[in-house]
């Protein structure tokens, strides 16, 4: 069975730093690309940032690029995003997003997500 565990979320301060984790089971990690994704509040998904299986080929939406650090421990089947100078239209629930290939980022599986809550 395909698992995906996001952890690390939390309340910060605007301008404060958090980092997500996301454990990943049940298939082949590695040969995967993944994404962030997250929904705010009264709102829709929106895709945060990705990356492909080799970690050679990383992407941001605009909202997050020169903030935000997508990274990926293939011997430990763990996705990380390093957040910082979090504003508090950051505020969501962030979720991990198995790919639908080592090349594709975007896919249709998500964990269970953590709260993030950029409040002072």
């Amino acid at each position: 069975e395909v698992q995906l565990v996001e952890s690390g979320g939390g309340l910060v301060q605007p301008g404060g730093s958090l980092r997500l984790s996301c454990a990943a089971s049940g298939f082949t990690f590695s040969s995967y690309g993944m994404s962030w994704v997250r929904q705010a509040p009264g709102k829709g998904l929106e895709w945060v940032s990705g990356i492909h299986s080799g970690g050679g080929t990383i992407l941001y939406a605009s909202s997050v690029k020169g903030r935000f650090t997508i990274s990926r421990d293939n011997a430990k089947n763990t996705l990380y995003l390093q957040m910082n100078s979090l504003k508090p239209e950051d505020t969501a629930v962030y979720y991990c997003e198995k790919g639908a290939s080592s090349t594709v980022v975007r896919g249709s599986l998500r964990g269970q997500g953590t709260q993030v809550t950029v409040s002072s």
